[in-house]
């Protein structure tokens, strides 16, 4: 049955409303039999009369019977509006396209929400008390209708190829280009601050929820955090993000240092960082990293074709003051 759900899989596909593929049991009138069959999802389910041929899923394909199931469209949800809202879904700064709620932490007695300094506070760029919208405005997140939290809190990145502020620097570069104005020269000069030597550790940021009533301490499709632990070499972790969901993956370097690239010749070097394999896209940013048992070691904040980098939580905790995370007794 599995190679011919694979044999069949891009021709059903191409017929108009497939969602998805899959093997199960045949139900009828809502109820499951033990038929074994090839089972094809579909956005809306139709009289057989208002599908045009080519559209229609045969009843039996190679000897196999087919069930059709009406599933609707299927959306990733880490996306979307939660009410209350998840960690592991979209979320950011009014000013920002989109990043991830990584979890509900405690400094003292306040509730806030974790995640990058470059997703809730625009890599240093935010005021405190800025709108933080879920979701992100990239999924379509907007102010005030999805504002849920308040910048609190971030540390500081020091991020090299900004333009600098030394004002030697900038009274050299007026001259320079006033004496170039005076010869005709369409070159202008500026000053960029070159990489500082100081190296960060965390990329990191807090929000305070505009109503404890609007979260939840639940990371989506992996539960509650159990405990605080620190990292180690080879340990399994997974990560629920708001552009690849669930994923798994294993710390496969320590003690890393590593330069960040914070936009077009802008770049952070960081220490003391975790590595591990392919497990993040553009949008998990501030993912919280687990353990297979839901124990949160890190902070996911970049990445690679290739590779994951994730500040370490004792790290985060401590340069934030954080307390604990969250329990759903907190909230109350």
């Amino acid at each position: 049955m599995k190679k011919i759900l694979k044999a069949n899989e891009k021709k059903l596909f191409k017929k108009t409303g497939v969602q998805a593929i899959g093997l199960g049991f045949k139900k009828k009138d809502g109820i499951t039999s033990n038929i074994k069959s090839l089972i094809v999802s579909v956005d809306k389910k139709l009289p057989l009369d208002l599908i045009k041929k080519k559209n229609r899923i045969p009843m039996v394909i190679d000897g196999v019977l087919t069930d059709v199931v009406e599933t609707g469209i299927i959306k990733a949800m880490h996306t979307k509006k939660h009410r209350p809202a998840l960690a592991g879904t979209s979320i950011g700064h009014v000013d920002i396209t989109a990043g991830t709620f990584g979890c509900l932490v405690k400094r003292k007695s306040d509730i806030l929400i974790l995640s990058n300094n470059h997703v809730l506070a625009c890599s240093n760029e935010a005021k405190l008390g800025d709108p933080i919208i879920q979701p992100g405005a990239y999924d379509n997140g907007k102010y005030p209708e999805d504002h849920i939290a308040n910048l609190e809190d971030f540390v500081y990145i020091e991020i090299g190829g900004l333009e600098s502020l030394c004002p030697i620097g900038n009274l050299i570069k007026n001259i320079c280009n006033f004496l170039a104005k005076c010869i005709g020269s369409k070159t202008r000069f500026s000053t960029i601050k070159l990489q500082s030597k100081k190296a960060n550790l965390v990329d990191c940021a807090i929000a305070r929820p505009v109503d404890l009533k609007m979260v939840t301490p639940e990371i989506m499709e992996i539960g509650l955090i159990k405990e605080v632990i620190s990292a180690q070499l080879d340990m399994k972790i997974k990560k629920s993000g708001r552009t690849t969901g669930l994923t798994h993956g294993v710390i496969e370097q320590t003690n890393v240092t590593v330069n960040v690239q914070y936009g077009e010749g802008k770049i952070a070097k960081f220490e003391d960082q975790l590595m591990a394999g392919k497990m993040c896209a553009g949008g998990d940013s501030g993912s919280a990293v687990l353990t297979e048992d839901n124990k949160l070691v890190g902070l996911l904040f970049a990445g690679s074709e290739n590779s994951t980098v994730i500040n370490r939580i004792e790290n985060v905790f401590d340069l934030l003051k954080l307390t604990d995370t969250a329990k759903p007794e907190n909230l109350v």
